[in-house]
């Protein structure tokens, strides 16, 4: 895994700023864990509406981590297609477990507004290469 430093700088170019803001946030909060994390981002931002996002290669392997069902408890999600996992990630464990509290794609505007369990799984195009491949293809450090 790249540094952090090299992790936020590329999720920042992504970022708008506005509506979604890449941050060191864990290493503040002195959090490890996405559950801790998310529990100490509420506490620290009650009024904001938190959406939390993940690849379908992290649904498919979600029953392995740790406290899954309270972070899908927490705080509504949305899970990006990754090709070669989204047919086994959707077919998997966590899945079929928040099958009922699965929502249409369609609604995704209003998905931080939802009450957890909420999630969806998003369409968007995809890219072949992994993270991994493209931060190892880039020049510099």
């Amino acid at each position: 895994m790249a540094t952090l430093a090299a992790r936020l700088d590329s999720a920042r170019r992504i970022a708008d700023g506005r509506r979604i803001v890449a941050t060191g946030i864990e290493q503040a909060l002195g959090t490890r864990y996405t559950a801790d994390t998310l529990v100490a981002l509420r506490r620290r931002f009650p009024r904001a509406r938190f959406v939390w996002l993940m690849g379908a290669d992290n649904l498919e392997q979600f029953p392995r981590w740790r406290q899954w069902r309270a972070i899908a408890a927490c705080m509504p999600f949305a899970v990006v297609p990754r090709p070669t996992y989204n047919h086994r990630a959707l077919a998997g464990q966590a899945a079929r477990r928040l099958r009922k509290a699965r929502r249409a794609s369609h609604l995704a505007p209003a998905l931080a507004g939802m009450a957890p369990p909420a999630w969806m799984f998003l369409p968007a195009p995809q890219h072949a290469a992994s993270a991994s491949a493209i931060r190892a293809a880039r020049p510099g450090p």
